[in-house]
């Protein structure tokens, strides 16, 4: 099992875009996916016409046990996506109120990487989409996965968040006392606008060796898809979007094999 988080303290950056493009390709190059919602907002619990206000089995059940993970419980909240090998498991807005609970709860930041203990045979890769705050959610995907995503839209307050994010991940790495690999992935990115090309430029340089070289463009077609509640892949696989998130995959691939390679070498 190959575990990646998708993260950044900002919202509206292609988070939860990039968490089911990435989940759909994987999918349809016959991996077994499972996606995680791990925001109480429900972002991509939406995307496959789950309603978060309502929904009984979600990972809000996970956190209901004092810090331990029943074996039977996560394969009990996995609900299908309707798209073959990808499955989902949703979040319930009841996440929203963990915060208070996780402060009398020994072992709060690791219940998501014992239910994918649970689950390891189970699944080729796990796709995390997070909330953009720092809390017990954020925690847990960083704890639990073994490759970080950052989305970034190329522009200025984006990467303001990008920064917020990046001293979190110094936090933990230093908490958890191990190098998290992760890769900087500009998105929504428009090339008639002088504000996009600085930015990009801007992220280029700042973050040189842990950055993806090209960027995910404006696409409507993304868009349109999410309307459609299928996988950019499955809606318009010639698209300009699912292009560049397919050329995305490649690279993230080969880095982390890289990476991986690299932790062994003593």
């Amino acid at each position: 099992m190959r575990i990646w988080a998708v993260a950044n303290q900002k919202g509206g950056v292609g988070k939860t875009t990039t968490v089911v493009a990435l989940g759909g390709l994987l999918a349809s190059a016959g991996k077994r996916v499972l996606l995680i919602d791990l925001d109480p907002h429900g972002s991509l619990t939406s995307y496959f016409r789950l309603n978060p206000d309502d929904i009984e089995q979600s990972v809000f059940q996970l956190f209901q046990h004092q810090g331990e993970v029943p074996q039977t419980l996560p394969r009990q909240l996995i609900q299908p996506t309707g798209w073959p090998r990808l499955d989902l498991m949703p979040a319930s807005t009841l996440l929203a109120t963990l915060e208070r609970q996780a402060i009398n709860q020994g072992g709060a930041g690791l219940v998501i990487s014992k239910t994918l203990a649970w689950l390891w045979d189970d699944y080729d890769f796990v796709l995390m989409d997070t909330p953009p705050i720092l809390g017990v959610l954020l925690i847990n995907a960083l704890a639990a996965c073994q490759y970080l995503l950052l989305p970034v839209q190329t522009e200025f307050l984006a990467l303001k968040g990008l920064e917020r994010m990046m001293r979190t991940l110094q936090m933990v790495m230093k908490s958890q006392k191990r190098e998290l690999p992760y890769c900087v992935i500009p998105t929504m990115f428009d090339r008639r606008t002088q504000a996009s090309v600085g930015s990009l430029r801007q992220l280029r340089q700042t973050y040189e060796g842990q950055i993806w070289p090209a960027a995910i463009g404006v696409d409507t077609k993304l868009r349109d898809a999410s309307r459609a509640g299928l996988p950019p892949n499955a809606y318009d696989s010639g698209s300009r979007g699912v292009k560049a998130y397919a050329s995305l995959l490649k690279y993230l691939l080969t880095q982390e094999t890289t990476e991986v390679r690299r932790q062994l070498v003593p």
